[in-house]
């Protein structure tokens, strides 16, 4: 039997109009995948296949494509670019071996690039730089490496260099170890984290450039350096190198598990629907054990798609294959049950398969035992209530079963019914807004509108409370056949909701406990005193009572919610809101204005430095205040200012407790 090819599963990450799905189309053509070179203005590459990126010539969702140099597969995962879809790149990171993080040599460094590599650093996954674009008018090399060393990473390794940047004519070429000052800067590159290279390197004898090979690779793989090239998706310059150095540099996949007895281990990160049968395709990472056609699976759904911790219990599901395709393989390897065509497709571990049969499948289930730390993504701090252009209840129950079709791509928009029956979801800005409005309309054939997006807060107990209503020969004065008491209490920020007994198990059947149960954590959800999701409460019933003949599990379900409202009354909660840690350059000519600015709206500048030709300010503000600000530093700064936040947590709102419930109309 011949044996397996090594097997590397590597994501593309950019900032918008850095030229990454330019560099996939280029990839898949230089390593003969592709026999015509697709353009992204032409809406005709092979990962951007949805009707929206075709139009708006950005990626929206994960796609995957692949090609073989020698005995090794890359399976290449395109990820979206702009930050609405921040979530969707980082669901690609928990199924990548490495990634290549792609700049262009004209635009530099951009706030989302720093974000992106962040996150890559945080995660320690190997990750090599392309420098895009260098044919273009206004490309820069050597000063755009030392943008690169102060804002991204200081230990970033150039392998090319550039002739004639910012020409049409412009070209690169690799370095060469037998080149003294590139084999010297790199030794002392690698040598700030090799104890032993460092001596080698003050009192010798040199290191040889073997050793120096070997030592760029084991310290790309532990994600410490990360080599640097440049070159043009379009023209074709430097792709040669970087192919090589992703086959080269890029380690062996450590997470996967070859042992074919083990039981099927792996992650959904991306779901597609077919628009004509509404059939979905998920793509499968394998880390351990093996998956054929017709298999009978069980996925476990975590509960990340909440807006809030209000939930800690997981949803199981299982399903049986119709069709499995292996990317990248043969395509006469995939079976259709349908059809009973093609030979038995098997997925190994570090592979990519497309599984279809599956209704429930979702974004971010995982086969097999869930990883004993699941990542929890940034939430979004939007919503918005999506309504039909148009009356009529069948129009808005199309609309809602549409956007619940789009959570299962993305569950973190947790769309759900408002009172009143429209339809909410979240978001994480404008854009992802027009995306999901301009899917509505071309898959779905419905016109929705969207009302003002809003900022989400969360509610989480001020104190303990308690409450209870009981039967007396009779219903209780609610007209319920049911004895519920419950107490909240405050648990730790982060912890989730907990549902605790202090009565007997026994005392209750079975499906009572259960109707209490639930009904607790969809009244969390649902809003406390100030109409927002309640967060890290305990809720203990500490007494119960029902009667053999009336009690009905209905009785309890509507009983518990009105005793859980009365009880978080008596505790009372406090409104907390979503803070971002933000980090901007300034040109320091307009350092006065910004940081008035910035004071203006409640923001915290806790450091202020100056940065080579800038000044660096940190600090938190409320998300709430982050789009003014993102639209007041173009005119403040003349377009130089370069901004990057992220989550930070939440914070009290400053609004007396128990007080009108707080708006999102009002934090604004």
């Amino acid at each position: 039997m011949p044996t397996p090819p090594r097997t590397l599963n590597i994501g593309i990450l950019a900032h918008v109009d850095a030229g990454k799905t330019s560099l996939t189309e280029r990839l898949l053509f230089d390593t003969g995948t592709i026999r015509r070179l697709g353009s992204v203005d032409g809406g005709s590459t092979q990962t951007d296949t949805g009707t929206i990126e075709r139009q708006r010539g950005i990626t929206v969702h994960s796609a995957v494509a692949a090609f073989r140099v020698g005995d090794t597969q890359v399976n290449l995962i395109d990820t979206p670019g702009h930050s609405d879809f921040i979530a969707e790149v980082e669901r690609a990171l928990g199924v990548l071996d490495a990634a290549v993080l792609v700049l262009s040599a004209v635009e530099g460094v951009q706030a989302q690039t720093r974000v992106l590599m962040r996150t890559l650093r945080e995660t320690r996954l190997p990750t090599l730089v392309f420098v895009n674009k260098i044919d273009r008018a206004g490309a820069r090399a050597d000063a755009l490496l030392a943008d690169i060393r102060r804002k991204l990473t200081p230990y970033a390794a150039p392998m090319t260099h550039v002739r004639n940047v910012g020409t049409r004519t412009a070209t690169t070429a690799p370095r060469s170890y037998d080149d003294a000052p590139f084999r010297t800067s790199v030794a002392e590159l690698l040598a700030e984290h090799d104890d032993t290279l460092l001596a080698r390197v003050v009192d010798g004898p040199e290191p040889t450039p073997a050793e120096l090979a070997k030592a760029l690779a084991d310290q790309t793989a532990q994600a410490l350096v990360h080599p640097v090239y440049f070159g043009s998706a379009i023209g074709g310059q430097g792709v040669d190198a970087l192919i090589d150095a992703i086959v080269a540099l890029a380690p062996e996949p450590a997470s996967s598990d070859s042992d074919p007895q083990a039981p099927p281990r792996g992650t959904v990160f991306a779901v597609e629907r077919d628009p004509s049968s509404g059939h979905k395709t998920a793509y499968l990472r394998l880390f351990a054990g093996h998956v054929t056609n017709r298999q009978h699976l069980t996925f476990t759904s975590p509960n990340n798609e909440s807006d809030t911790h209000t939930h800690t219990h997981s949803r199981t599901h299982s399903g049986r294959l119709t069709a499995l395709e292996v990317v990248g393989a043969d395509n006469g390897n995939s079976t259709d049950t349908r059809t009973g065509t093609g030979g038995p497709a098997t997925l190994t571990p570090g592979s990519i398969g497309k599984l279809r049969g599956l209704p429930g499948i979702r974004v971010g289930d995982h086969l097999g035992r869930p990883p004993a730390r699941t990542p929890r993504f940034a939430t979004p701090t939007l919503r918005s209530v999506v309504r039909p252009r148009g009356p009529g209840a069948a129009l808005a129950a199309r609309l809602h079963a549409a956007l619940t079709d789009l959570a299962d791509q993305d569950p973190l928009i947790r769309a759900r019914t408002e009172p009143g029956g429209a339809t909410s979801v979240l978001l994480y800005g404008e854009v992802q807004k027009e995306v999901i409005a301009a899917t509505l309309a071309d898959a779905y054939g419905i016109e929705a509108v969207f009302e003002p997006s809003r900022t989400v807060c969360t509610e989480r107990p001020a104190g303990s409370g308690e409450s209870a209503t009981e039967m007396d020969r009779g219903p209780a004065p609610t007209g319920h056949w049911a004895s519920v008491g419950l107490r909240v209490a405050p648990a730790p920020y982060g912890s989730g909701n907990t549902f605790r007994y202090e009565t007997e198990l026994g005392a209750l059947p079975r499906a009572f406990h259960q109707a209490i149960e639930e009904t607790v954590h969809a009244t969390l959800g649902a809003g406390g005193p100030h109409g927002w999701a309640v967060a890290d409460c305990t809720v203990t019933l500490v007494r119960s009572g029902f009667n053999s003949i009336f009690s009905t599990a209905g009785d309890f379900r509507a009983l518990t919610g009105i005793v859980l409202v009365h009880a978080l009354k008596d505790a009372g909660t406090e409104v907390y809101e979503p803070y971002r840690a933000f980090e901007l350059d300034c040109p320091p000519a307009t350092l006065a204005a910004v940081a008035a600015h910035l004071s203006s709206v409640g923001a915290l500048i806790e450091e202020s430095r100056a940065a080579g030709e800038a000044w660096l300010l940190r600090g938190t503000v409320a998300a709430r205040a982050v789009a003014a600000i993102e639209r007041r530093l173009p005119g403040l700064t003349h377009g130089e200012a370069v901004w990057w936040c992220r989550p930070a947590g939440e914070r009290p709102v400053t609004t007396p407790r128990n007080a009108t419930p707080t708006t999102p109309d009002r934090l604004a």
